[in-house]
């Protein structure tokens, strides 16, 4: 069984990645999509959405990342998905279930997934393109508007190819709104034997496991759980193994906020160097109190002086409330 965690543009950078690697459990990342139009990217564009790639292709705890892909050409998404193998990408994902409306407008993303035959002849050529020893996959939804199209969705991916298929258990119009239909994931097991992630709501061990007993997949990617409980998928690999586990204690998880704003202090401008940790803390407040508190105290900060004073302020009241 493996955990995955989740392409979540904007969210899940290559900092991100550093962090909940580190905390452990997770088997998989995948990048933040490269988008992919009508020409050959330069290599920096590929190290810049995946530095991995000058380290092996894994984050710094060992994990392997899988490049994403997002575009509707497959002659364009082929020679890209060779250059990314060529700069050494571990594995090449491809996006067909981006929800957004201007990349669905530019034939990127979900909307393709009313075309399974363009899909089928993306994956083909990509897998045509790549080296054998480099997996494929792609990452979709159960369709555009609705998941009558599903089975030839699989299908078409499955016979060009590729080898392994994650599916985000909503379709573009259900968007990220409740609830995930994992049990209409169980049909892929009878249209193809390569396999398929479940993805989509698993917000703790007990979703983690109905997730598997309705889709019927081996393998979950995790999104949002993750960046709400950084040791999720440390917690879901123990009750599966039958070992008491006891959760990060909100000072833990606050040394990772900590590390990604001293982070954004070197790598980000000024005006945005809050950004990060207000973006996790908003996910971060739906499993811990402590961060509604600190989120409340330095959402209208921006410089890197007074998040630093309000985040030492924060740790000062933890260590006196002990």
């Amino acid at each position: 069984m493996q955990l995955h965690l989740a392409p979540m543009e904007g969210v899940v950078n290559a900092r991100m990645r550093a962090l909940l690697t580190a905390v452990g459990g997770i088997d998989r990342c995948i990048t933040e999509f490269v988008r992919i139009s009508d020409q050959l990217l330069p290599p920096r564009v590929f190290y810049r959405l995946c530095p991995e790639l000058r380290e092996a292709g894994c984050t710094p705890s060992g994990v392997p990342v899988y490049l994403q892909l997002l575009g509707g050409e497959p002659g364009p998404m082929a020679e890209n998905a060779a250059r990314a193998a060529s700069l050494g990408a571990v594995g090449i994902d491809t996006n067909f279930g981006c929800p957004a409306k201007c990349v669905n407008r530019h034939r990127g993303g979900s909307v393709l997934l009313d075309e399974p035959e363009l899909l089928h002849q993306i994956i083909k050529e990509m897998r045509a393109a790549v080296p054998a020893a480099i997996p494929v996959t792609a990452k979709i939804r159960l369709g555009f508007k609705d998941s009558s199209r599903l089975a030839e969705i699989i299908a078409a991916i499955s016979e060009a190819g590729a080898d392994a298929i994650t599916i985000h258990a909503r379709t573009k119009e259900d968007g990220y709104k409740p609830p995930a239909h994992w049990s209409l994931l169980a049909q892929a097991h009878n249209i193809t034997n390569i396999p398929i992630i479940a993805n989509g709501e698993v917000w703790s061990p007990d979703d983690f496991q109905r997730c598997r007993a309705e889709s019927q997949c081996r393998d979950v990617m995790l999104g949002r759980g993750l960046l709400a409980r950084p040791d999720l998928a440390l917690e879901i690999k123990s009750v599966l193994s039958g070992v008491p586990y006891q959760r990060n204690s909100w000072a833990a998880i606050l040394r990772l906020v900590n590390a990604l704003f001293e982070d954004s202090i070197l790598n980000c401008a000024p005006r945005h160097v809050g950004g990060p940790i207000k973006q996790w803390l908003g996910y971060l407040r739906r499993e811990y109190r402590e961060a509604q508190t600190l989120f409340e105290r330095i959402k209208r900060l921006n410089t890197a002086s007074d998040i630093q004073a309000a985040l030492d302020e924060h740790r000062s009241c933890l260590q006196i409330a002990a």
